[in-house]
């Protein structure tokens, strides 16, 4: 339609902010001014930085509707005298975009008009570095005006314009900085491990880290009553921009809630912009508004420039040219010319998955319970010490009470507890003659050990290094001033380090994410990652308290979510900690001490333990199963060449302490900086070339670990053999043949199978000496885990039937949004108008997300225009890394829960031949793993049991032997990279075998704890962690469903 007189519509804005290359428009500009021109009722005039910058505003051309916006350089105040001269309508108001440029004043407003915001305080400074005294900052804390801030916390200047905003990481995950900024090239943050305190030179706010799951949505308004919705990768987790073939991040459309639209609405109201960007953080089940951006546009959404041309043309029209008809034709002008938009794939991994199961079934459920990856043996050295300076420590940080106990484990503790051992430690051997000189060297080389071992690394993480110091004599003190007061004399300092994971270890975490992104997941486009950025995935990852653990949580979704860069960011943003639930063995320590006693006298009994193979139908049922029959010959040897190996480590050690005494006493130069390893995947080849051992350990620390072994094997006074250290000598072997074969200790390797032909039956009875006692054990051990096995899949068959039920409404409701549009664009009157009524009519809504919300559908995507083929595919997944303990528990329970006096007569859930396999299977190593897949069957009734199909498959993890030769391409990797590759998954149930999930919480139920017994969730869906210190606030993922 062509009408005689055309509304004008100004674009006063700079031309670095419209124009594209030659064009005098930016794609989302020309996009919408070309349909708005397509309806031949608007002239379009573009003012251009000469006329804005340079002409008195009395020369601008007159218009009637008038587009502008601040950036840099814009004089706003002369396109304010303008809009008073010439009246025209103001699609963004002028005035409230001050505010824009002010974080304060931006938080200020959306609190005055009710919208949510993350919890933050102010820190203003007159001039740089001024002291304030409301402002207090800790080693994992800042505290402004008594408000206290865990890490992790965010630090934005108060400057809007300033885009380096900071996230600070406890020391509990490593520590370190990451700062996040404008999209540059293909980067938004950048992490400094290093970088530990905060900005000190200006004005800045605090707020609350908000754990998203690693998605941040944007949100577009035009007007009050439209709000476009995308969600893309957030920069905090490793700041790479995920682009597509054409070089644009990539973004996918989501459905805000009710909520969320109201929220929308607000800001629009609040800041009087009618085209309004923001930034909007889903966490915890609920949304906060954290960034307003003013003028923003849509990139790449032809559904946007559609509804943007339409909304935009009804406002002018209302304002300017009331007697024109606003209705929208049937067929929108520019329709027959628009380009189809043709789904854009993504250039990086992750295309091709494809999930195996039959064709009317759906992945619904993906659980896996992972061991953490390849690590150094763990350490422990006990010492009682008297040295004043030391026993200072102990009241230092104790509270100066000297009957308690004290830990050391930030940075700061273990740095003065450093100081103090380095004056204690001896240059050279005891200058003095004692009866007592033997436990004077001992006491002198464990004091050299502990500074070795606080040496080591570089920097400070209490993520592998801890100390307990633990009164045990005590003595009364007179002071200067005659009061009479009690000092411990005597402690016990326990320092436990260690058990760290490797860089193989990071890299087979990495991997294996890196194998579940491809193959556990349904083919559709891109996979798992399309599923995960479109809200379709809910996804949590669990680890225990341990470093390895979280470490290897943070390198497997780093490899399933094709994240980059260091995995600290990773482990704070995805990765909760679930200590009750993944960590300890104190429920059944009474049983495990049994069967080591039981264990104990098989090996060292005289009497041949032949009987083992008497039942060859099922070898697994006997007591000792997989003790080699020749044990009690073998603990000699084993004793032997323990000594052989720990002659040799003794001198390499001694040409280092002898080069160590030569250096001045504060000469240290850190070996290995474990802040630039952590994560990295590839070996220190300058350490391995200079004959040096791989990773963060030197000779002094290597020597220690193999004498204590010697000395704790076998005690020559009573001629006992102590059988717990079987699998610590087996330990030691494997992590040398692995990662120091360059060293070329003779008999190591002679050494590595009399210790895997001892450890291959020790470790397995250690849960268990037979079935019975390994099914009463493993339902101890993993009590918790399976309870919350069961509660994920009870979920997820709820979640299951509630989409299945809307999905046969929706077929009745399919032109619901088309309706719900009209109605909208009914009701889009001039909103500043009648802003205040408004605010009135809505004070009463409840801002709840959990009001009768659809409490499903509301976090997937739009799947009219997301390019989604699937749109009512879901997939939950549930990740938990745990120790090995956990992995041999969960499996016994698995395997022998139809054992149980209640369940006779039952199936095993895994089948005879799988038995089989899993009584050869002797180590359940690194990277082990069990996977539950649940699948429906949408063509059965949802009633019928065999809806819902639950599948197991099991792995050994990087069971290969170091001497592997066989098989060439893991040598090679091995001699390489010093990295086991991780065995592929096995079947634990027959082919064609159909196990129902209503069979397998039969099964498991009364070994697993009852939902109710967990605690409340806080609010619905959490786990409550981030009520506790942030310490204990790793993040949880995707918190948008029931209960778990």
């Amino acid at each position: 339609m062509v009408v005689a007189e055309k509304v004008k519509i100004g674009v006063c804005v700079m031309e670095k902010k419209v124009k594209c290359g030659p064009e005098v428009f930016s794609a989302p500009m020309g996009q919408i001014f070309d349909r708005l021109q397509a309806f031949g009722e608007f002239e379009v005039i573009h003012f251009g930085d000469k006329v804005i910058l340079e002409d008195p505003i009395e020369s601008w051309p007159v218009c009637d509707c008038l587009i502008a916006f601040y950036s840099s350089g814009y004089p706003l105040a002369k396109a304010e005298a303008y809009a008073a001269l010439r009246k025209p309508f103001l699609v963004n108001e002028l005035e409230p975009q001050y505010l824009l440029h002010d974080r304060r004043k931006v938080y200020e407003r959306l609190e005055m008009f009710g919208i949510p915001v993350p919890r933050y305080a102010l820190v203003i400074r007159e001039s740089p570095y001024q002291q304030l005294d409301y402002f207090i900052e800790e080693e994992d804390f800042v505290e402004v005006h008594g408000m206290r801030f865990w890490k992790p916390f965010v630090e934005k200047p108060v400057d809007a314009d300033n885009h380096s905003i900071m996230i600070y990481y406890p020391s509990s995950a490593g520590g370190g900085m990451k700062e996040l900024f404008r999209k540059v090239g293909n980067r938004s943050s950048e992490f400094h491990p290093d970088v530990r305190r905060v900005r000190l030179e200006g004005s800045y706010i605090y707020e609350e880290f908000m754990p998203t799951g690693g998605t941040d949505v944007k949100v577009y308004t035009v007007g009050p009553e439209y709000a476009h919705a995308e969600a893309r990768k957030s920069p905090v987790v490793d700041g790479v921009v995920m682009r597509n073939p054409d070089g644009k991040e990539v973004r996918y459309p989501v459905l805000l809630t009710p909520a969320e639209k109201e929220m929308a609405r607000k800001v629009c109201i609040a800041f009087k912009q009618a085209v309004c960007g923001f930034d909007l953080l889903r966490s915890e089940g609920r949304s906060y508004v954290c960034d307003v951006n003013g003028w923003s546009f849509v990139k790449n959404s032809h559904k946007y420039y559609d509804d943007s041309a339409c909304v935009l043309r009804k406002m002018f029209l209302d304002a300017k040219a009331p007697h024109l008809s606003s209705v929208i034709p049937p067929t929108l002008p520019w329709k027959e010319n628009e380009l189809v938009q043709l789904s854009e794939p993504l250039t990086r991994q992750g295309s091709g998955i494809n999930g195996s199961f039959g064709e009317s079934e759906e992945l619904r459920c993906v659980i896996a319970v992972i061991r953490h990856g390849d690590r150094t043996p763990k350490q422990k050295v006990k010492l009682k010490v008297t040295e004043e300076k030391l026993l200072d420590l102990l009241l230092k940080y104790n509270g100066g009470r000297p009957r308690s106990e004290t830990k050391l484990k930030s940075a700061v503790q273990l740095q003065d507890l450093l100081d103090a051992t380095r004056m204690l430690v001896p240059r050279t051997g005891p200058d003095h003659e004692s009866d007592s000189e033997a436990e004077d060297i001992e006491h002198a080389e464990k004091l050299r050990q502990v500074k070795a071992v606080l040496e080591e690394g570089g920097h400070f993480s209490g993520i592998y290094r801890k100390v307990q110091l633990k009164p045990l004599k005590w003595a009364k003190v007179t002071k200067s001033n005659g009061e009479v007061e009690e000092r411990p004399v005597e402690a016990l300092m326990v320092l436990k380090y260690g058990g760290v994971l490797t860089h193989a270890g990071r890299k087979q975490a990495e991997e294996l994410g890196r194998y579940f992104r491809n193959k556990m997941y349904p083919g559709e486009g891109t996979g798992l990652l399309r599923l995960h950025s479109t809200y379709r995935h809910d996804l949590k990852i669990y680890s225990s308290d341990e470093g390895r653990v979280q470490m290897s949580a943070a390198g497997f979704a780093k490899g399933l979510l094709d994240l980059e860069g260091q995995l600290t960011p990773i482990l704070v943003s995805l990765v909760s900690k679930d200590s009750s639930m993944l960590d300890g063995l104190e429920n059944a320590s009474v049983e495990m001490e049994e069967a080591k006693a039981r264990l104990n006298e098989i090996i060292t009994s005289s009497t041949k333990t032949d009987d083992v193979n008497e039942s060859p139908e099922f070898p697994w049922m006997v007591d000792g199963a997989g003790l080699p029959p020749n044990a009690s010959e073998l603990l000699p040897e084993l004793v032997r060449l323990t000594k052989k190996v720990t002659e040799q480590v003794r001198v390499l050690a001694k040409d280092e302490n002898e080069q160590l005494t030569e250096r001045s006493l504060y000469d240290v130069i850190p070996p290995y900086d474990q802040a630039k390893a952590l994560g990295k995947t590839n070996i220190d080849v300058d350490r391995i070339a200079a004959g040096l051992p791989c990773g963060s350990e030197g000779f002094l620390l290597m020597y220690a670990r193999w004498k204590k072994l010697e000395r704790e094997l076998y005690n020559e006074r009573k001629e006992r053999f102590d059988i717990t250290q079987i699998p610590d000598v087996y330990d030691s072997c494997k992590y040398d043949l692995l990662h120091n074969a360059h060293l070329n200790l003779e008999g190591l390797d002679e050494l590595f199978k009399v210790a895997q032909m001892l450890a291959d039956g020790v470790i397995p009875n250690e849960y268990g000496i037979n079935p019975k006692q390994k099914l009463k054990i493993g339902s101890k051990i993993a009590r918790r885990l399976l309870g919350k096995l069961l509660i994920d899949l009870r979920n997820t068959r709820e979640e299951a039937i509630t989409v299945a039920e809307l999905k046969n409404n929706q077929d009745n409701n399919s032109l619901s949004v088309k309706i719900e549009k009209e109605d909208a664009e009914a009701k889009s009157k001039m909103f500043y108008k009648n802003d205040e009524t408004r605010k009135s009519s809505m004070s009463d809504k409840s801002m709840d997300q959990d009001d009768d919300d659809d409490k499903e559908t509301k976090y997937r995507l739009d799947p009219k225009y997301a390019n989604v083929k699937t749109p009512n595919r879901h997939v939950r997944t549930r990740l938990y890394f745990t120790s090995e303990s956990h992995i041999h528990s969960l499996v016994n329970v698995l395997r022998y829960c139809n054992l149980d006096e209640s369940l006779q007569g039952e199936e095993s859930l895994v089948c005879h031949n799988a038995l089989e396999r899993l009584c050869k299977t002797k180590e359940l190593d690194y990277m082990s793993h069990i996977v539950l897949r649940m699948f429906e069957n949408t063509e059965v009734a949802l009633e019928d049991p065999k809806r819902y199909r639950i599948e197991l498959t099991f792995s050994r993890g990087a069971d290969l032997s170091p001497l592997e030769k066989n098989n060439r391409e893991g040598a090679t990797s091995l001699h390489q990279e010093h990295t086991l590759p991780i065995m592929g998954p096995e079947r634990l149930q027959e082919i064609g075998s159909y196990l129902t999930l209503e069979t397998m919480e039969k099964m498991i139920r009364s070994f697993a704890m009852p939902a109710e017994d967990f605690p409340p969730a806080t609010p619905a869906g959490f786990s409550g962690y981030f009520s506790k210190g942030v310490l204990e606030r790793l993040v949880n993922l995707w918190p948008f469903h029931k209960n778990a």
